[in-house]
């Protein structure tokens, strides 16, 4: 088959074919394994810092508070060191769910942009992603919190 008898259309189809051809095929079943099985393991570490505080005397509160604290000193660690990114290669979404997955949505791009300074390169970017998630949970917590409060007055 000779390419260069081809016009603009006829090539681009035959590109595409071509590629579509060769590119790997993933293996769904694999990857839904792993976001699972990673993703519990990051639940059961959660769930034993839990049980770790609550062996020291801390009261509810004060340990879901301090597990969170620690899930997001692990991903934000662990991405630091470059080791989340290869959970994240073999986890799929089981790395991403967790708050581990959002620290690391927050310290990837503070690092990665480090070199442009602390306010134009660590600062901004670090809001880039997580910028989203922080405005639509506040906004979303003072919707809810309206429709909580006209609840209470009218059926209070």
């Amino acid at each position: 088959m000779n390419i260069l008898n081809f016009d603009e259309t006829q090539l681009k189809n035959f590109f595409q074919t071509y590629t579509t051809e060769l590119e790997p095929k993933p293996n769904y079943i694999k990857r839904v394994i792993m976001a699972f099985i990673v993703g519990g393991i990051f639940c059961v570490l959660g769930e034993f810092l839990f049980k770790l505080y609550e062996s020291f005397g801390f009261e509810e509160m004060q340990v879901r508070s301090l597990g969170a604290i620690t899930m997001i000193f692990i991903g934000a660690f662990l991405t630091g060191i470059g080791v989340y990114d290869r959970i994240a290669n073999i986890a799929g979404a089981g790395s991403i769910v967790p708050i581990t997955g959002f620290a690391n949505a927050m310290s990837s791009p503070a690092i990665e942009f480090k070199k442009e300074g602390v306010i134009f390169g660590t600062c901004v970017k670090m809001f880039t992603i997580a910028g989203s998630v922080i405005v639509f949970g506040i906004s979303s917590s003072v919707l809810v919190g309206i429709v909580y409060f006209i609840y209470n007055k009218i059926i209070g």
